[in-house]
């Protein structure tokens, strides 16, 4: 297994090297003269989506210039909007990104799901350097084309899956690539959070005004039009299925980012979601409130194939055996099997990691650092601008495969029972007709890609 490790971060340093070569363009914020900003000037920065998730990520890159905001609903937007009273306010992206073009270095968008992929695209094309909330977007066929975007436009993204930049995330590959469980073959993750709206679907009858503060239609985006209601919105989107992607959505790529990573899982080869109390027929406007999906990662390199169990809400992770009985199993977060042994760890980035029983953790002399440790998730974002590299979590080599496991398990939900056969290369599934118009889902009149 030591070899194994070996040859990961022999892998890992190369993927480094060529992160560092691959952006040719120098950011526009790194020229002086360029009619940007000079290396040790600020960058000029604008949010879109600015409540909620948008306050804190704004608040994490305030050393630069915050130029504009953001946000359909001046509700939720209000305490940012004080935050930072001399960047200019608007509703609409893409009037701001016209407007102010050239006063604008980079995009933080923190939006609801269903319009990540839109605004994130707007910025890239612009040429703008983007951090987007996870997930990255609201199906494959919009991970792909911002990867491919991110690729084209040679700017520096990150998704917002901040664990990645932990350092306990990093002492897990370690322990990995040491070979502290030997060969892993088995993964148990998942998270309790339920977020499902199976329970507000008697009350969308009803009949609700838009409120004044709220721009419906922008905040539909590209989903397909529906009257306004207040189980909508603000923060219970997640668990409707036209501008969320339930609680899988929402914690794969805090929860598996650390296997992912260890591992080099990949795409699954298989996916097949075991869903209790749920019709999508009748419910599937809805996500339910707890599945299991079951991913098949076939083996790469020189390790072995790889099953990943993900288990949502009501439907709890397995307490490992190896686990004592006076300690409570993990509830958000994984447990990790491999021939030697178990690791476990909660959320963002195998916070906690451990390998159990503790007996075990004090026997195992763990290995020297080996991986670079980062000073935080958004400055990881801001150095590579301004070396002109790539973030940790970028969107084409990391953020963006990570994201599309999400999406595929999204998919299974809606099939639950028939195990999805995926071709990752044709970005279809082989066995199943009906889903594949889930992979591309149609966008409203108005708005495209």
């Amino acid at each position: 297994m030591r070899n194994i490790g070996k040859l990961t971060r022999r892998a890992f340093a190369g993927r480094l090297i060529a992160a560092g070569a691959s952006i040719t363009v120098v950011p526009r914020c790194a020229v002086a003269g360029s009619g940007g900003t000079a290396p040790n000037d600020r960058l000029n920065i604008a949010g879109i989506g600015v409540g909620g998730r948008g306050r804190a990520n704004l608040e994490a890159v305030k050393s630069e210039n915050i130029v504009a905001l953001c946000d359909v609903d001046t509700r939720i937007a209000a305490d940012t909007l004080k935050r930072f009273p001399s960047a200019q306010r608007f509703r609409d992206f893409r009037k701001m990104l016209d407007q102010m073009e050239k006063q604008i270095d980079a995009v933080v968008v923190s939006t609801p799901d269903h319009t990540h992929a839109v605004a994130s695209m707007a910025a890239i094309q612009r040429g703008k350097h983007v951090y987007c909330e996870k997930p990255l977007a609201h199906s494959v066929y919009e991970v792909r084309r911002l990867m491919k975007a991110a690729e084209e436009h040679k700017v520096v993204t990150q998704l917002g899956n901040q664990g990645h930049s932990f350092e306990t995330i990093r002492r897990f590959c370690e322990w990995i690539w040491d070979g502290a469980i030997g060969q892993v073959h088995t993964i148990h993750a998942g998270c309790a959070a339920v977020n499902s709206a199976i329970d507000q679907l008697p009350r969308l009858k009803e009949k609700h005004a838009v409120p004044p503060e709220l721009d419906w239609d922008l905040w539909l985006g590209p989903a397909p039009y529906r009257p306004y209601h207040p189980a909508y919105l603000p923060g219970s989107w997640r668990g409707w299925v036209p501008f969320g992607n339930g609680t899988v959505g929402d914690w794969t790529c805090h929860v598996v980012d650390p296997v992912f990573w260890a591992l080099d899982l990949g795409a699954p080869k298989t996916i097949q979601a075991s869903v209790k109390n749920y019709d999508p027929k009748t419910q599937g406007d809805a996500f339910p409130k707890g599945e299991v999906i079951t991913y098949e990662f076939p083996a790469k390199g020189q390790r072995g194939p790889v099953t990943l169990h993900w288990y949502s809400g009501s439907e709890p992770i397995p307490r490992p055996k190896d686990l004592e009985p006076d300690r409570n199993p993990v509830r958000t977060g994984a447990v990790v099997i491999g021939e030697k042994g178990t690791i476990m760890y909660g959320s963002h980035g195998a916070g906690g990691v451990r390998i159990i029983p503790e007996k075990k953790m004090r026997a195992y002399k763990q290995p020297e650092p080996t991986l670079p440790r980062v000073p935080g998730h958004h400055r990881d974002w801001l150095d590579a601008i301004r070396k002109g590299t790539k973030a940790g979590s970028d969107f084409a080599a990391y953020g963006g495969p990570l994201t599309e496991i999400a999406m595929l398990g999204v998919i299974a939900i809606r099939l639950a029972g028939t195990r999805l056969e995926w071709d990752a290369e044709k970005m279809q599934f082989a066995n199943c007709a009906e889903a594949n118009p889930l992979v591309n889902p149609p966008y409203r009149e108005g708005w495209s890609l």
